[in-house]
């Protein structure tokens, strides 16, 4: 049996095509932080035997993606988000790893590919993506508040195929993101006791720039790959800003 958890706050515009794209598996389950749109509507007219369960976030990625292994059933666990598409192929991956019954791999990484503008993006920091996103219930469990990771215990191979990411559709909607996404990470770096100084706030944005758009030739995306490589530079200098001014304050 194949449980998929997915993770929702207001995604009415989103959430049909992740159903559509996730109908196969037998058992979908909603971790829903309180939308105020019309979210579980959507989701409820779809298909009424999908099962939801109101979860406030707290600022913890990780507490929440737990607390979907906690109520998913499946032997198998597929963790996808609302702006996230298994394709075609990888529906087939999985599910003939499934049948065979093969006991080797107690995980699977699988690549994400990120859509943004219409195009797809291939090269840079979004062409290199690789996520632990399908594995055995009660293998592992997942860590930190932000850019959480799903620690398995076993063997972890890798799927061949993709799973689509369709974020950002909008300049405004990246910049909106990005800014709530550095709140959680700066807080999270100042938890863990990690400082930064005047060079690295410089510095580093800089040097993520040139890494994403040369080194890892976000320059073959065009004005798409330009236009991310700068954004998720200015994320990083987001995160330093935010956290100094966190170590100023106390």
């Amino acid at each position: 049996m194949i449980s998929v958890v997915v993770l929702t706050k207001n995604e009415e515009v989103n959430i049909v095509d992740c159903l559509e794209s996730i109908a196969w598996c037998d058992e979908i389950v909603i971790i829903d932080d309180y939308s105020t749109d019309r979210t579980l509507q959507i989701i409820k007219n779809f298909n009424p035997r999908v099962k939801i369960f109101q979860h406030e976030l707290k600022m913890d990625f990780s507490a929440q993606r737990n607390f979907g292994l906690s109520k998913a059933k499946g032997d198998w666990i597929l963790f996808v988000d609302a702006d996230e598409r298994p394709s075609n192929s990888l529906k087939g991956e999985i599910m003939d790893y499934v049948s065979s019954k093969n006991t080797e791999y107690a995980g699977f990484s699988i690549q994400r590919r990120d859509i943004m503008w219409g195009k797809e993006l291939k090269h840079g920091e979004a062409g290199s993506i690789r996520l632990i996103r399908f594995g055995k219930k009660n293998s592992g469990s997942w860590f930190g508040k932000v850019h959480e990771d799903w620690q398995i215990s076993g063997k972890i191979g890798e799927f061949n195929t993709q799973l689509l990411h369709y974020p950002h559709q909008t300049i405004a909607e990246f910049l909106k993101e990005i800014n709530y996404y550095t709140d959680l990470r700066a807080k999270e770096l100042y938890d863990s006791g990690i400082r930064t100084n005047f060079f690295q706030i410089i510095l580093y944005p800089k040097a993520k720039f040139i890494l994403n758009y040369f080194f890892k030739l976000g320059i073959l995306d065009g004005i798409e790959g330009l236009v991310f490589a700068m954004l998720m530079s200015f994320h990083s200098f987001l995160v330093r800003a935010k956290l100094w001014i966190y170590i100023k304050k106390k």
